[in-house]
């Protein structure tokens, strides 16, 4: 039976799951390019506070020219027009030591002029990690003043920075804050961390930018190296801040317990919120930012956007980095694999299932979801992709290692 025919069967249009599909664009981190070191003169990898990777595959980026390259070559990989998500220690700083206090517009007029020729929009990031000023664990929310002053005005430059990007591509610019702070162990004071850090950012984000431009999110987490027992931004924190002060909330797939469901999640907070932020990343057994994959919690994640109306309201962002692999392939891979799950979601026949639930009848609903399982969805995705003009999961592997032989292997 032809395959169109056999979704159409369900009541599912094919051409309009594809026609939703293209108008989603996912913002690709650059720190799964580079191993998160940035461009800064001091070795980020060997400072405080830092982002833990763990590989050496030969072949990384060691300047934005080689990452912009890279980035392009994931690019061409990956079907449909996406989004550029910069980390404030990506900037072109020169010669001269540039600290995180410092720096503004001038340091990424390169990504500027590099994203108007690609037509690739940027999101920004502050760095609030791999620097001397964070390696007692706390940032925003530290008691000591000269050190917290620090940190609040890098902040306010990279919301700067995100109004630059806006301007720069004529349109909105998202910028996520996420920290690091909390403590290895029992505390004494955490109500008060988190009251500092609440008027942190309230001082942070009295600086006010057009909102149809800067688009602000503040991103939680369970626990990380370091912060075992209590992380200051948590999940709850954060809730209460965006929802009273009108930001995105950012979740994040791996800043969760493991047997939390970060889909389930979204039909809730969009009961107070018409947008959020969501970082695609993949756990295993803690927050190690494996390789996004088509697995269960990624489908759910996108079955839940898509049965929610939410498509359209969300940002949804990369966020993983694996220094053991091909790291072009790993952008590749987990872009694709964020797209398979939204376009299985699109394909899923919504509406008889309504009609099944609605009625009572459970068993048929959920007959018809294990229906949808063995549905020739492979031979959609290699359609979607050739007419996208990239390469089919077939020959992924090949044109990967292509660009590997060819650029990446001459690098030192």
């Amino acid at each position: 039976m032809d395959v169109r025919r056999r979704y159409a069967d369900l009541g599912i249009d094919v051409d309009a799951a594809f026609k939703a599909l293209r108008k989603v664009s996912l913002s690709l981190h650059c720190w799964q390019g580079d191993d998160v070191g940035g461009f800064e003169k001091s070795n980020a990898e060997l400072e405080g506070g830092g982002i833990q990777t763990t590989g050496n595959y030969p072949g990384k980026a060691r300047t934005a020219a080689e990452l912009q390259r890279d980035m392009e070559a994931a690019y061409a990989l990956i079907p449909g027009n996406h989004r550029l998500n910069l980390h404030a220690i990506y900037g072109e700083f020169g010669r001269r030591h540039v600290d995180r206090n410092e720096i503004d517009p001038e340091h990424f007029k390169g990504w500027a002029e590099w994203s108007r020729n690609r037509g690739v929009p940027v999101d920004f990031n502050a760095t609030c990690f791999s620097h001397p000023l964070a390696c007692d664990g706390f940032t925003l929310s530290s008691k000591d003043p000269k050190k917290r002053d620090f940190w609040i005005e890098h902040v306010k430059r990279c919301r700067g920075i995100t109004d630059f990007f806006a301007a720069n591509q004529e349109g909105e610019s998202v910028h996520n804050t996420w920290i690091p702070d909390g403590f290895k162990d029992k505390q004494a004071d955490l109500y008060g961390h988190r009251r500092i850090l609440m008027d942190a950012l309230d001082e942070i984000f009295s600086v006010k930018y057009p909102e149809e431009r800067v688009k602000d999110a503040v991103e939680s987490k369970l626990f990380g190296i370091g912060s075992e027992s209590a992380v200051i931004g948590s999940h709850e924190f954060y809730l209460g801040y965006a929802i009273t002060r009108g930001k995105m909330l950012c979740l994040d797939m791996g800043h969760f317990h493991p047997t939390e469901s970060v889909a389930d999640k979204i039909s809730a907070i969009l009961q107070f919120q018409d947008a959020f932020l969501l970082h695609v990343s993949r756990p295993v057994r803690w927050d190690s930012d494996h390789v996004a994959i088509l697995n269960d919690e990624l489908r759910d994640l996108a079955n839940e956007l898509v049965r929610c109306g939410a498509l359209g309201k969300s940002r949804l962002g990369l966020d993983f980095f694996d220094a053991s692999i091909n790291r072009i392939g790993a952008w590749a891979l987990g872009a694709r694999a964020t797209l398979k799950a939204l376009l299985l979601a699109l394909l899923e026949p919504r509406e008889a299932m309504l009609r099944y639930e609605e009625a009572g009848n459970n068993f048929a609903r959920l007959a018809l979801l294990e229906e949808t399982k063995t549905m020739p969805f492979g031979l959609l995705w290699d359609e979607y992709c050739e007419s996208a003009g990239v390469p089919t999961d077939r020959e992924l592997i090949d044109t990967v290692m292509q660009y590997e032989r060819d650029v990446l292997a001459n690098r030192d």
